[in-house]
């Protein structure tokens, strides 16, 4: 698989049901090789072999979502390419997957104007704490949050090196 090592999957395990409705079944997505994040349109494309596979919508975004992020602590999302690096199984939110924010232009930027880039930006569901479904809005420091079936998802379908490009 290209040299790169590829997120262990998630399994999940529900309870045999007797005549009651069956849950739907959980997403499953092939080896995501390409991320795209359309920021404005809270959207985000997963790519197959240079092919739209799957798009997830009402993705969650920095409390300040307008703009590339420039600063620590100025809680936008980055636009840029980067890639996922590497995953956080024990994360507070579920699950999370980095993105390699700041790149040598990002460090660069915030240098000259005497800040810090920041850092730790991930992909990640819901925190751990808030229980079901999402927590409204924007609300992250910066990150991209998804549902936590969709982090499943692409836990298990995302390797290390995939290339995550953020646009505006």
């Amino acid at each position: 698989m290209r040299g790169v090592t590829k997120f262990a999957p998630l399994l999940l395990l529900f309870g045999a049901g007797g005549a009651e409705a069956q849950a739907p079944a959980p997403l499953t997505l092939p080896e995501i090789d390409m991320i795209r994040v359309r920021k404005a349109a809270r959207i985000m494309e997963l790519y197959a072999d240079g092919r739209l596979v799957h798009v997830i919508e009402h993705i969650q975004l920095g409390d300040e979502p307008v703009g590339p992020k420039r600063f620590e602590g100025d809680e936008r999302t980055p636009e840029g390419r980067y890639q996922i690096d590497w995953a956080n199984p024990r994360s507070a939110y579920h699950l999370s997957l980095h993105i390699s924010y700041p790149n040598a232009a990002d460090r660069a930027y915030a240098a000259a104007h005497g800040r810090p880039a920041g850092g730790m930006i991930m992909i990640h569901g819901q925190p751990n704490s808030w229980g079901e479904g999402r927590v409204p809005g924007d609300w992250t420091d910066g990150c991209i949050a998804v549902s936590d079936e969709e982090i499943e998802a692409l836990w298990g379908a995302t390797a290390e090196g995939t290339v995550i490009e953020i646009m505006p």
